[in-house]
């Protein structure tokens, strides 16, 4: 039987100072505080926005109904819970490589190994999805490049935007994250003005909250469509956790996450309930429309927005190069903490002058460009394998987050109490229902047909990546 790893000091723990950096200025671990309040206060807010909202919401509605609006509760729930465990824990030690970082120190070096690893894997793929999402839609609009064409060129422009400092990625992030901040706040504006009839202009009858009832029921499918829709939904909450990455980059780490992780339950409420309570207002749920043109558009041309297809191609392009930014950045931190940590090549772990990780940006985007390639080339399969295998990673993560800050609350109120500027509610009780919660959804795709392919390749590759970091810190321990 083996014994519990011993928990390190909270002050051992990698990755630079929890207090203030001069702004401008290095942490201990060679990154540019580069980021600024407004760029930090717009990636907490854009963060949770990503493209599968705008995108991938039709599914969910056409499964559940209207009940999908329970789905987005519980699991933005889940997430709201998750967030507050990771900024008690990302306030008391900012760190480049965030929960990574607390589960190597919490659970032991393989969690860390791990968990760092198979968060890498998943932004990694991510890139590919995003930057031929984001193709589709500028082929779409000037053919004569052809797509692989565009995916290489969004590609490279967010790549030289992240070698060239951290302080130019939050700018992107800054007016990206937003315009989808503004496109989905006057969306639920208009929405509701025009869900109670008083939209000036609109010729769309007031149906009020008719459309939620009045087509088979709330629970048109059964409340078993509850959870079926939570499964569709749980990974566009994927990316809320940005932010305590970012922080670390930050002149002042505690305020940027104390933020944050205050202003998630508004976030979820307004982007996510907000806007699909709208579009399941104004349409009925069954209706074609919002599956073969999407959501958001049918929501706006029943409204008699003019161009809505136009208007929302803009918006999401705009979130699939905010998730590309973003994905290149947090998968370019993770390898750097992995490297500090000698659980990657120790180039990843060099920064340049200007405080920027350039082997572990270059690293993370060659295997970026590898899995456009096989995007392109074996959709069907390679790539597909790559797709289902990470895609319960997000859950993995919220799993590590909560056994990392069970142990650790302990550590930092007996060692650096005044660190715990944010807690946990009712802790350890509501940690411990959370991952009941996690483990169930988990459990639930193991016996769902459509989730029971991605999260068996997911367990697949994770009991690989363990095996690897077991034998691999076994191996280093005997040396």
């Amino acid at each position: 039987m083996t014994s519990q790893p011993p928990l390190a000091k909270v002050e051992d723990l990698p990755d630079g100072p929890a207090g203030p950096t001069p702004a401008g200025g290095q942490g201990s671990d060679g990154l540019q505080a580069g980021l600024k309040n407004r760029h930090l206060s717009m990636i907490a807010i854009g963060g949770v926005i990503g493209a599968g909202l705008f995108v991938g919401s039709g599914a969910g509605i056409a499964a559940a109904g209207p009940a999908i609006l329970v789905s987005y509760a519980l699991v933005g729930l889940i997430v709201v819970l998750v967030m507050r465990m990771l900024g008690e824990m990302a306030a008391a030690r900012p760190s480049s490589g965030s929960f990574s970082a607390y589960a190597d120190m919490a659970l032991g070096r393989w969690a860390g190994f791990s968990i760092g690893w198979l968060y890498w894997f998943f932004w990694v793929v991510v890139l590919a999805v995003e930057a031929t999402a984001g193709a589709v839609i500028l082929n779409g609009w000037v053919p004569a490049v052809p797509q692989w064409g565009w995916a290489l060129i969004v590609m490279v422009v967010l790549t030289g935007t992240n070698l060239a400092s951290v302080g130019s990625y939050g700018e992107f992030e800054f007016w990206f994250a937003g315009i989808k901040v503004v496109a989905i706040a006057a969306f639920v504006l208009i929405g509701v003005l025009a869900v109670f009839g008083v939209l000036p202009g609109s010729d769309t009858p007031g149906t009020g909250f008719a459309n939620l009832t009045a087509h088979g029921g709330f629970l048109p499918n059964g409340a078993g469509s509850i959870l079926t829709g939570v499964l569709m939904v749980v990974f566009s909450f994927m990316g809320s956790e940005i932010v305590t990455l970012a922080a670390g980059e930050s002149a002042d780490p505690q305020r940027a996450v104390r933020k944050a992780t205050n202003s998630v339950i508004w976030r979820i409420a307004v982007f996510y309930l907000g806007s699909i309570f709208v579009v399941v207002a104004l349409l009925p749920w069954d209706s074609a429309s919002i599956v073969d043109e999407g959501s958001y558009v049918a929501a706006l041309n029943s409204i008699g927005i003019p161009h809505a297809g136009q208007i929302m191609n803009v918006i999401v392009l705009t979130a699939v190069l905010s998730c590309l930014n973003s994905g290149l950045y947090t998968a370019s931190r993770m390898a750097f903490s992995l490297g500090r940590r000698g659980d990657a090549p120790a180039s990843f772990a060099r920064v340049s002058a200007r405080g920027v990780p350039r082997a572990a940006i270059l690293g993370s985007v060659v295997f970026g460009f590898a899995a456009v390639w096989f995007n392109y080339q074996w959709p069907e399969t390679v790539f597909q394998f790559l797709l289902n295998s990470s895609g319960a990673v997000a859950l993995f993560v919220w799993l590590v987050i909560c056994f990392s800050q069970l142990r650790l609350r302990g550590v930092i109120s007996r060692e650096t109490p005044e660190q715990l500027v944010v807690r946990m509610w009712l802790f350890p009780y509501l940690t411990w229902a959370t991952v009941a919660g996690i483990v169930f959804v988990i459990g639930y795709m193991l016996f769902d047909e459509a989730g029971r392919t991605q999260m068996a390749l997911s367990l697949l590759v994770a009991v690989l990546v363990v095996a690897v970091s077991l034998v691999r810190h076994r191996g280093a321990a005997r040396g």
